[in-house]
């Protein structure tokens, strides 16, 4: 156990850097992931055709292609067409497509279940569009779409072994190494399974901090929400005694 334990810290500083990698992937491709599934997903909100549907075509597209498949078409076929772009670019291009269109009908799900009264009482009281997305919709949409993208999250997290196909030294690929030079398949690997483990706990503890700050914003809007629909129904009878 003691010779392992050596070569672990001997193999320290490469095994660092894959983690490294990892963790920028994760977060460039989340990052990325959450500004395409706004995009698509409040596109497909939408009652304007031209918008909802290349959305819905786009995501259908990347949910249905495999991750794998994309990230080559991006390495080595865009070349072919004159863009080149470094591993580091073209993996987190395609964690963000591929998980962009999962999280796209996340985002589209949450708008879709907040009640429909107050989107008439929003409405009602001359709120712009805009303005009743992002102050009374889309924070009770958060609350709801934050849990089924924690778990998105997590599956990114595990979704970047695949860029170690492209020349990447990802934490993967460090651990294949691991494994080679301690010469022991079941050490290496559980230290990679321990490692994978505590960084989606680690993730999982700040999108539960997320949801609850989340939560908190949404009992606010709920009160808002509630002070809406009692001055809509106040002018309800209001105009029908003028009318």
């Amino acid at each position: 156990m003691g010779e392992k334990l050596s070569a672990l810290f001997a193999f320290g500083p490469q095994l660092s850097d894959g983690i490294v990698t990892t963790v920028l992937l994760t977060l460039g491709g989340a990052a990325g992931a959450f500004v395409i599934a706004l995009v698509l997903g409040l596109a497909m909100v939408t009652p304007y055709g031209w918008l909802g549907v290349p959305a819905k075509i786009i995501v259908e597209f990347f949910r249905g292609t495999s991750l794998l498949v994309q990230l080559f078409w991006l390495f080595y076929v865009l070349p072919l067409l004159g863009v080149q772009l470094d591993p580091m670019t073209c993996g987190i291009l395609a964690l963000a497509l591929n998980y962009g269109a999962y999280s796209a009908e996340v985002v589209r799900s949450s708008i879709n279940h907040v009640d429909r009264g107050q989107w008439e009482a929003s409405r009602a009281l001359s709120l712009s569009p805009a303005h009743l997305v992002r102050r009374v919709i889309f924070p009770q949409a958060w609350a709801l779409m934050i849990p089924s993208l924690a778990t998105l999250l997590i599956q990114l997290l595990k979704g970047t072994a695949v860029v170690s196909f492209i020349t990447l030294q990802d934490l993967t690929e460090r651990i294949e190494q691991l494994r080679q030079a301690s010469g022991d398949t079941f050490f290496a690997y559980s230290v990679g399974l321990l490692i994978y483990f505590v960084l989606a706990w680690l993730l999982q503890i700040g999108m539960n901090a997320l949801e609850q700050r989340a939560r908190a914003r949404l009992g606010r809007v709920d009160r808002t929400a509630g002070g809406l629909r009692s001055i809509v129904r106040m002018q309800k009878p209001q105009a029908e005694a003028v009318s």
